[in-house]
């Protein structure tokens, strides 16, 4: 067994020990410390949850009343003016999707992949849109609405330009390697 695969294995236990070892040596009261903070962490979640509800009623109302399919037929001539495969619109539904929702665009993923393979061209281009972007109105929505912050309109233009970036190079990156 390799160094790296031992240390692995052996990190989360150490840390679990060490953590309130360092804090017992310290003299901090681990146990009181540790339950003011899951009440903070209670609050917080308690806090976010009408704006949690918000988007996944929204996302829901976008996907099931059939937005996202107009939205993405009307991008596959975007797609095609840029000169890209055309079995590539079939990816439009994830480029969509991943902003808005992570289960959602696990879930658009996990169909693609589940219908052309993990090592096809499309398969390989879905894994890494997964990894390449972030579900940006989800930060915003849970992150931002938990301290509060009401005014984001430049974190969302950012996270956008972010999430589009993120799609150009995927498509450019798997196109190269596995075009």
């Amino acid at each position: 067994m390799s160094i790296i695969a031992e240390i692995s294995r052996w990190a989360i236990p150490a840390f679990l020990l060490l953590v309130p070892l360092a804090a017992y040596l310290r003299k901090v009261k681990v146990y009181e410390v540790f339950v003011t903070g899951a009440e903070g962490g209670f609050w917080t979640a308690v806090k976010i949850i009408p704006y949690l509800v918000g988007m996944l009623v929204a996302i829901k109302v976008f996907v099931d009343s059939g937005a996202i399919d107009i939205l993405a037929y009307l991008l596959k001539p975007v797609f095609g003016f840029f000169g890209l495969r055309q079995d590539l619109t079939q990816i439009i539904p994830l480029a969509i999707m991943r902003p808005l929702s992570g289960s959602g665009a696990l879930g658009v993923a996990t169909q693609i992949i589940a219908e052309h393979g993990p090592d096809s061209f499309l398969g390989r281009l879905a894994s890494t849109m997964q990894g390449s972007t972030d579900t940006t109105f989800f930060v915003l929505t849970v992150y931002f609405g938990s301290v509060g912050i009401k005014k984001y309109r430049y974190a969302l233009k950012l996270g956008l330009i972010a999430d589009i970036t993120g799609l150009v190079a995927s498509v450019y990156i798997v196109s190269k390697l596995f075009g």
